[in-house]
């Protein structure tokens, strides 16, 4: 950002001066609310706050969202007047209201999402702009309801073009805010109905984003109602738990090759059937307990068979 006109050098320093001393002020507010002397600051023009550089800006606002008390940092900077100028799609937040009890603000709602997640930086940036789509998707349904359709997308786009631009974004953090803006909502979506196969299918789409993604979908919780409180971050964790046993069970080297239970169907005639399978779970319980060798070639399986027929039912 610059200073249009035809501003003198000076007039340039002392907007600098006062800018950054309330930013400095907010962030120390943010880090330490009982050890941050009120800045001599009033509401500042867009004049003032244009003459700051994006460095010193990013590097106060990290440090702010990563405070004790972030919330309060924030409603600093909207006192003095800094988000309408280089946050407007947050400033754009206050008053507006999502539906729930039909006046929740949405603003309140960011800066306790914000205060709630895990001081992460990359958690910290996706819990105050998750929710900035909102203000452009807002719609009402025939019974009244607000909905909210499509906000997800439309903020991510919204980071993309205008936020990460005016903030320098870039790299991993980059990526990362961007994945948690358009993503946030996903793991709110998960019931116990889920299948194995929809909470793998899950975990490989979020990749390296899942802790940061679970993180920030338990501090989006923040209803009154105890009850639905409690079974939000019991279905978050369950699914977080339901992911780590199936890595857990997906990493283990199978004990039996690939195509063992083809050659034995061709093999000893018998056809794909419970008998099947339950011959294949008796080779996979021997491998486990050690008195039968894993991770052998399939003649090796179909010769040990073979030996102790009998013993498995295969000559009666």
């Amino acid at each position: 950002m610059s200073i249009q006109g035809t501003t003198s050098v000076a007039q340039v320093l002392v907007h600098s001066t006062h800018a950054l001393d309330a930013l400095k002020w907010a962030a120390d507010l943010a880090c330490e609310a009982s050890e941050a002397p009120r800045a001599d600051v009033t509401r500042l023009s867009e004049e003032a706050w244009c003459s700051l550089r994006v460095n010193d800006v990013r590097m106060h606002l990290d440090r702010l969202l990563l405070g004790r008390h972030p919330d309060m940092g924030l409603d600093a900077l909207l006192e003095v007047g800094f988000l309408d100028t280089w946050l407007p799609e947050v400033s754009a937040m206050v008053g507006f209201g999502d539906g729930e009890w039909r006046h929740k603000d949405v603003w309140k709602h960011t800066k306790q999402v914000v205060w709630q997640s895990v001081p992460r930086i990359n958690v910290r940036w996706g819990a105050l702009l998750h929710d900035i789509g909102k203000m452009k998707t807002r719609s009402l349904g025939e019974n009244g309801e607000v909905h909210f359709f499509g906000h997800s997308e439309v903020g991510a786009a919204m980071f993309k073009k205008r936020v990460a631009r005016r903030l320098g974004f870039e790299g991993d953090l980059y990526h990362r805010t961007h994945f948690l803006i358009l993503n946030h909502l996903r793991a709110s979506q998960y019931d116990g109905s889920w299948t194995d196969s929809a909470v793998r299918r899950f975990a490989r789409e979020m990749d390296d984003g899942l802790k940061d993604l679970l993180d920030l979908s338990r501090a989006d919780i923040t209803t009154k109602r105890p009850e639905k409180k409690k079974r939000g971050l019991r279905q978050i964790s369950e699914l977080g738990r339901r992911v780590k046993e199936l890595q857990t069970i997906d990493a283990r080297v199978a004990p039996l090759p690939k195509g063992l239970g083809t050659a034995i169907s061709d093999a000893f005639g018998i056809p794909p059937s419970k008998r099947l399978g339950d011959l294949r779970k008796e080779l996979e319980r021997l491998c486990e307990s050690g008195e039968l060798d894993a991770q052998r070639e399939i003649p090796f399986y179909l010769d040990w068979i073979r030996e102790h027929a009998d013993a498995l039912g295969l000559n009666s």
